[in-house]
């Protein structure tokens, strides 16, 4: 129907919306997960995997036991900004995580493949077997929070994600680029059309800060995360600086000695 809002209890229409199947998956029977925030953009290349492993790292911080689930099948980035190279082990219907240094416990298909450089050339219905298989099959050890590093777009297996996967909230992460704000527009209407709450905005690359004087320059654009925020009722932002440190901790697999303070805000709303 052209007005459905999703809500059945605002309705007295008998349409086949009041039958919906529920499409979550259960946790492996050993397994325990508290909390499960996803972040997502529209689009590749916006830093999903940076904020993911930065929010991550802050709430190990915090004094939780934390996880990673990396979505992006095809193109993982997880186990390269932790220095992660072992492979995962397990057995016939169970797959047991591999640890970073700090103790967080981490899944990504990188952990399953022979060689790290070897590409998955799948279609979409086995990527997305794939992401609920980390869900269902990994024996997570009590875990307070999840995050999953989403892949790019609002296709197969994010709908996947969002239906197999009870998250809490999700992330948006976006670049101060017109063309970005576009696309993470819809990542927002996905989740608000997926009945999945938008907790925090983080906007990647939003300035650089001068080492000398301290001045802030915004090298590809005017921020514009104050302004989606306000538009889309969103509670928290984050603005994330280019910073050559944090890069280098990135390519070396340090990740975890990155300074977390931009994404306080958005966790704070995560915590809550």
């Amino acid at each position: 129907m052209a007005d459905c809002t999703h809500d059945c209890s605002t309705c007295k229409s008998d349409c086949g919306s009041r039958e919906k199947k529920s499409f979550l998956k259960a946790l492996h029977p050993d397994a325990r997960v508290k909390k499960v925030i996803a972040v997502a953009s529209g689009k590749g290349g916006v830093g999903k995997s940076l904020v993911t492993s930065l929010l991550a790292v802050r709430a190990m911080a915090h004094g939780l036991r934390v996880a990673v689930l990396d979505a992006d099948i095809t193109g993982p980035s997880i186990p390269k900004l932790f220095g992660v190279h072992e492979r995962a082990r397990g057995e016939e219907g169970e797959i047991y995580p591999v640890y970073t240094k700090s103790g967080m416990q981490l899944m990504s298909m990188n952990c399953l493949l022979e060689h790290e450089d070897d590409p998955v050339v799948w279609r979409g219905s086995l990527i997305s077997g794939a992401v609920t298989q980390f869900w269902s099959e990994v024996v997570w050890k009590d875990v307070d929070i999840m995050f999953i590093d989403m892949p790019p777009g609002t296709g197969d297996v994010p709908l996947s994600v969002y239906q197999s996967i009870p998250l809490d909230g999700i992330v948006v992460v976006t670049t101060p680029q017109d063309l970005v704000e576009t696309i993470v527009k819809k990542a927002v209407k996905m989740a608000r059309l997926m009945q999945v709450p938008v907790l925090g905005l983080a906007e990647n690359m939003s300035y650089f800060a001068c080492p000398d004087c301290g001045k802030h320059y915004e090298l590809f654009g005017a921020s514009k995360a104050e302004t989606l925020a306000k538009t889309y009722g969103i509670p928290a932002i984050a603005r994330i600086p280019v910073d050559p440190a944090l890069t280098r901790l990135a390519d070396g697999g340090k990740i975890e000695e990155a300074n977390t303070d931009p994404l306080a805000e958005i966790y704070l709303q995560i915590s809550k």
